[in-house]
């Protein structure tokens, strides 16, 4: 039986999906693998949404708490708001509490990938106080820690991402996640699914 990897993430301007997008890649590259993309339900009205210049949502089917249950590991994605993740996220996970009360997604490996507006706009407290959400299902946390290899070293140009996950800059909004952070979303992916599927063949 194909080990299942779920990649749920929140986007508003595009940043988390793209990184969400080669996440997936990566992780479909691993054999036995069966990986899908979700997002997370919008809580702003279309009103505020036209306001604020936010684009379409992608064609990602929109996720159900229950849903996850399905998966053996995850990648969770979102940009942040004051270094903290996207409320939209939150809202999400504060609608998993029948999951917790039955602690259905305890000893489930994720990891965690974002989006910041500037180089101190939270790449690491983004994920750092993401974890308490997986701390209190029982989850188990898997950083990348340098396992990026020469890339977790660029020093010459500007650069997403920390040993907790894959990330980006969104700057004005313009700034474009760049070839290396794909490359490394990329290599998140392919390692998330990696122990996933070996904890997965661990416990059959």
């Amino acid at each position: 039986m194909a080990t299942k990897v779920y990649i749920v993430y929140y986007s508003m301007y595009g940043h988390v999906q793209k990184l969400a997008e080669e996440i997936r890649k990566g992780a479909a590259s691993v054999e036995g693998v069966e990986v899908k993309l979700w997002q997370v339900p919008e809580t702003l009205p279309e009103e505020a949404l036209l306001k604020m210049s936010a684009p379409p949502k992608s064609g990602s089917p929109i996720i159900t708490p229950n849903d996850l249950t399905e998966a053996d590991g995850f990648v969770f994605g979102f940009p942040t708001r004051f270094g903290m993740m996207a409320a939209q996220f939150k809202a999400f996970l504060d609608a998993t509490g029948g999951l917790w009360r039955t602690q259905a997604l305890a000893g489930k490996p994720a990891g965690i990938f974002y989006s910041t507006g500037s180089q101190g706009g939270g790449q690491e407290t983004t994920a750092l106080t993401a974890i308490t959400q997986l701390v209190h299902h029982g989850m188990i946390f898997v950083p990348i820690g340098y396992t990026f290899g020469a890339g977790m070293f660029e020093m010459e140009k500007v650069k997403g991402g920390s040993p907790y996950g894959a990330g980006t800059f969104a700057g004005d909004g313009s700034r474009q996640p760049t070839q290396l952070e794909l490359e490394q979303a990329f290599h998140q992916g392919k390692y998330v699914a990696t122990i996933t599927k070996k904890l997965k063949g661990s416990t059959a």
